[in-house]
């Protein structure tokens, strides 16, 4: 970072990567709080010799830069001051005579990254504060550091007894439609749980396996946090649905199950010539958009952090598909397009799903979901925290043909005429618009009375959650109704005649 950077840094508003301290001749007593939120993101600088009053910063520099250079860096090596050591490199600066002084944290790979010889004094960064973490993001940092490793564990006293026969025969014949795994179409069911590290040498169960395959009550005796749930909602948002969903996936016994079954679904919404075989996955058609559809549910179940408490879920909206999964990946999901990411928190689970070739190989995968706003003119979002990953895809061309009214029906065992179904489907679609209109002009008025109002208020005003709201304004802003002048905090709405 050079002077004219830090100056230009000083100057704006957005700093998720970027502390500023006072720091006039001593180490402030918060600024562990900002070196355990950077190494446990992605990294960021913190800046001494500044001061900060509102929006309005002061250079006034620090007495004995020397002196604070040396105590800072001792304290990062100093493991009776944090759990690990820390990496950073430091910079100086003379502005206006004054001596600054800039460190920049480099995110751990030993997370969780705490101080004070407790777990409490877990900080993350958000936005541009540092946080105390929760219960649910320390757990989850401290499963990251078996990243890769732990579904890949034997477990003891256990065999191929465990596994559904009926879940692996299914399994068993897409693995050889077009093989490519050095095995014969006749193997044993031994030689082919071996190959796939669905067992290990011994013959005992790997959590991969078991959670892949497994039995009921048997997966819930090893691995008792283990869900995937699937929920259709009649609406854009569950504050528009008329009733909290149509459709439910009943609790399924493991993996290969649940996602065969939401497969199944999931055709539902995307109306393109296929056929099903005996155990309802696709086999031949025009599947170019189901493909994408299909790519971000394996790779939820590919990557769910099936040891957190943290459901991984797939949302059907009438005008979208958000897959919410357990667990982050590694690296920001920006590092891995274009590359060959190979890193899956399961590696075996997503072997499994590629020798059915089911899920891409070596991050193309990532290239196939951005294919989806040139498919369909539906976006796709993709966003992650600390303990949990979505990948949201809006349903474009599809989504004026999309009735969940339709797939409640056909959960029941019912089937509409087309005639019926175009009736309902327009009902419903009216429904939906008039609600959205309300809802929006609301929201237009509200800002126009207050142009100070927050999300929360809105919110409260609107009795819907902030998500409902941040989905309204959002679609405002695309359409160029209103904008937001100024930072979250301290900035005002603005409506565009």
């Amino acid at each position: 970072m050079t002077k004219e950077e830090l100056i230009a840094r000083l100057k704006d508003i957005e700093w998720e990567d970027f502390e500023v301290k006072e720091a006039k001749s001593e180490l402030p007593k918060n600024v562990a709080e900002s070196v355990s939120a950077f190494a446990n993101t992605q990294g960021g600088w913190i800046v001494l010799g500044v001061r900060q009053e509102g929006k309005h910063f002061e250079i006034q520099g620090v007495d004995n830069a020397e002196k604070l250079e040396q105590d800072f860096i001792s304290s990062l090596r100093n493991q009776s001051k944090y759990n690990t050591l820390i990496s950073c490199k430091q910079k100086k600066y003379d502005i206006d005579g004054h001596k600054v002084l800039a460190f920049y944290i480099y995110a751990s790979d030993l997370k969780p990254v705490y101080f004070g010889g407790t777990l409490y004094n877990t900080f993350i960064r958000k936005g541009s504060g540092d946080q105390r973490a929760s219960e649910a993001e320390t757990g989850a940092m401290l499963r990251d550091q078996q990243y890769g490793i732990k579904s890949e564990q034997s477990i003891p006293e256990t065999s191929i007894d465990m596994l559904s026969m009926e879940s692996l025969g299914s399994f068993r014949s897409y693995v050889f439609k077009q093989p490519i795994v050095p095995l014969s179409e006749d193997c044993s069911t031994e030689e082919l749980c071996r190959a796939l590290n669905i067992t290990d040498k011994d013959g005992l169960l790997t959590y991969a396996g078991l959670l892949m395959f497994g039995k009921y009550i048997n997966v819930r005796d090893y691995v008792p946090t283990f869900c995937l749930d699937f929920i259709e909602i009649p609406g854009r948002s569950l504050e528009e649905a008329d009733t909290r969903y149509d459709y439910r996936m009943p609790e399924q016994a493991n993996i290969w199950d649940s996602f065969v079954i939401m497969q199944r679904r999931l055709t539902n919404m995307i109306q393109r010539p296929f056929a099903l075989d005996a155990q309802g996955l696709i086999e031949v058609g025009d599947n170019r958009y189901f493909e994408v559809v299909r790519e971000a549910l394996a790779n939820m179940v590919m990557h769910a952090d099936y040891f957190s408490t943290f459901r991984s879920c797939v949302h059907v909206f009438t005008n979208r598909i958000e897959f919410l999964n357990a667990g982050a990946p590694p690296i920001p999901f920006e590092q891995m397009i274009g590359q060959f990411y190979t890193n899956p928190r399961n590696p075996s689970i997503a072997k499994m799903f590629r020798v059915t070739h089911i899920a891409e190989n070596a991050g193309f995968g990532m290239n196939k979901l951005r294919s989806w706003t040139q498919l369909t003119g539906g976006a796709t979002e993709l966003t992650f925290q600390r303990y949990c990953t979505s990948c949201t895809m809006y349903l474009g061309k599809f989504e004026s043909s999309n009735s969940n009214t339709n797939q409640s029906t056909e959960s029941s065992g019912k089937k509409f005429g087309e005639k019926e179904q175009e009736s309902v489907q327009k009902s419903n679609q009216k429904t939906t618009q008039k609600t959205t209109q309300k809802t929006t002009q609301k929201i237009i008025e509200l800002m126009r009375k207050n142009q100070e109002i927050s999300i929360i208020e809105i919110a409260e005003e609107c009795g819907i959650k902030r998500d409902g709201v941040n989905y309204h304004i959002r679609r405002l802003k695309q359409q160029g109704i209103i904008r937001r002048v100024g930072p979250d905090k301290g900035g005002h709405w603005e409506i565009i005649e």
